[in-house]
């Protein structure tokens, strides 16, 4: 049996709608779905440094981008030295790839609409059913978690077995189920590889749509096998919080500790970060 232990583990200004993040000691990055800066806090000093990962001529703000304009990154992930930023895919303009050094400081910008077009065909799905908001690489493919909470409500894990996401030549797709909650199947916010485990976070909101908020119904944390693409387990974890990005904090002797970051919905520049005790 599984339990868990949600806490806050930290409450930070200056950062809003947070979608994904990375942890290293002493270190929190923090991506925004509605920004054109990578966020770096110091856990020691409470200090905020905002990276610039997109040209401001398009927008007049980078920090509170409007919906309609917004690059959507909703996913946060890591290999190696290198971290990986990538847009939903929701909208013609949520299809960039962004990959930045933190050592050099050193900023790629890739289109992934033609790698998109690919996914939507293989999957049948058409333009307002593809929303991207979890990866994972390890070095030689990448696994892709589309939030079914489109009308055709199609959970699922898009594996692309190149190095360059890109330029994807071989994709396939993996339908997925997820808890319910009143009826409501909970569909994947975010996913981390830890081991030859992936575990995800998914949220059961009362919606149909890739683009409109719904009600939260709650979240939950589960686990899949990294080879067989199969549900280890999964555990409720909260009812009214909408997470939208997991970290790995620590292993521990009893089990693994994430950090979780909450998209609130709002406009205010506050994020709250959590933090998650599964033991297992």
């Amino acid at each position: 049996m599984h339990s868990v232990h949600l806490e806050i583990f930290r409450e930070i200004q200056g950062i809003g709608s947070a979608s994904g993040m990375i942890y290293q000691p002493n270190l929190l990055y923090i991506i925004g779905d509605n920004s054109g800066f990578l966020n770096e806090y110091h856990l020691k000093n409470n200090k905020l440094r905002k990276i610039q990962i997109l040209s401001g001529d398009k927008f007049q703000s980078l920090e509170n981008i409007p919906k309609v304009q917004k690059p959507d990154f909703e996913v946060l992930c890591q290999y190696a030295d290198q971290f990986y930023m990538l847009g939903s895919g929701s909208t013609a303009k949520r299809n960039s790839l962004i990959a930045f050094e933190p050592k050099s400081g050193r900023i790629v910008l890739k289109d992934l609409t033609e790698t998109y077009r690919k996914m939507k065909a293989i999957a049948n799905v058409d333009d307002d059913n593809l929303n991207i908001e979890g990866a994972v690489f390890t070095g030689e493919h990448w696994i892709l978690f589309n939030r079914g909470n489109g009308s055709d409500g199609k959970n699922g894990l898009f594996q692309i077995f190149n190095a360059d996401l890109a330029n994807a030549t071989k994709i396939e797709f993996k339908p997925f189920r997820l808890p319910n909650i009143n009826h409501v199947e909970s569909t994947f916010t975010d996913a981390v590889m830890v081991n030859n485990a992936i575990f995800f976070i998914s949220t059961a909101e009362d919606t149909k749509s890739t683009y409109a908020d719904g009600e939260i119904l709650g979240s939950f944390i589960g686990s899949i096998d990294l080879k067989s693409l199969k549900l280890n387990f999964s555990h409720r974890i909260s009812g009214s919080h909408k997470f939208e990005g997991i970290s790995l904090y620590q292993e521990t002797n009893s089990g693994v500790e994430f950090l979780l970051c909450e998209d609130r919905d709002t406009a205010e520049l506050k994020t709250v970060i959590y933090k998650l005790a599964l033991s297992i």
